[in-house]
């Protein structure tokens, strides 16, 4: 899927994501087979925050990475889920309170207030620089106009000594398994995600994007071109999803 300008996917990206927040969680679990959960387990384990530390999580959507920083650290003082899709976020601001109901024991459940959601442009992020003890996203890279310029306010607003982490779907590899994937991606979930969003596109769409988003090495080399350093990745389920840390 190709777009005429950068204004032409920024819309189209904001809208496709606003019409599928209704089933996002639920596609994410039968198109991941339930290891996105897992994923974002490791991605708060990496980010190796503070007891009471303050962590930003980038394109939120409906907050799994946010709720996960909790579910492993009660003594956060600050969490923050920043979107520019408000529909999405609206869904993760009505999931919150059941999630600290049942999935945190009852010494955890104070944090209720700690999480906060700001509608937030990935390219200008509303945060002062060095704000956040450790700055994430989650499935966000592929899908800004600009690769270097949100990089660069992820490495702003992270504390010297923090972390910027990076979940995403890299550009399948030219491998048996990785042409396998890609038939998988381009022709099965598309008809499920018709089927249970109703919006077949926007299902077509990402397994476009990652087509032409960047390999794993490529990505570790932009990174270090913010200065972010000990930069690493690590593959996930059987090399179609990377994992990068780096330390500003």
């Amino acid at each position: 899927m190709t777009f005429s300008s950068e204004a032409d996917k920024y819309q189209y990206v904001n809208q496709m994501f606003a019409r599928i927040a209704h089933r996002y969680d639920l596609m994410n679990r039968i198109m991941t087979v339930g290891q996105d959960q897992h994923w974002r387990k490791l991605l708060i384990e990496a980010a190796q925050l503070p007891p009471d530390g303050r962590f930003l999580d980038v394109a939120t959507g409906t907050g799994d990475i946010a709720f996960e920083a909790f579910r492993q650290n009660h003594y956060l003082n600050h969490v923050i889920g920043a979107d520019y899709t408000l529909p999405m976020m609206h869904v993760g601001q009505n999931r919150w309170p059941e999630y600290v109901a049942k999935r945190l024991p009852p010494n955890g459940r104070e944090v209720r207030n700690r999480l906060s959601w700001s509608g937030a442009d990935a390219l200008h992020l509303p945060f002062p620089d060095n704000s956040f003890d450790a700055v994430a996203s989650g499935f966000l890279m592929r899908n800004v106009v600009n690769v270097r310029r949100a990089l660069a306010e992820q490495v702003r607003v992270c504390k010297p000594g923090g972390r910027v982490l990076i979940l995403e779907i890299p550009r399948p590899p030219d491998t048996l398994f990785g042409n396998l994937f890609r038939l998988y991606f381009h022709n099965i979930v598309p008809i499920i995600g018709g089927f249970i969003s109703g919006q077949r596109d926007a299902y077509s769409y990402l397994p476009a994007s990652a087509d032409v988003f960047l390999s794993p090495s490529e990505l570790k080399a932009e990174m270090e071109a913010m200065s972010l350093r000990e930069v690493s990745y690590r593959l996930l389920m059987m090399n179609t999803v990377a994992l990068h840390v780096g330390v500003k």
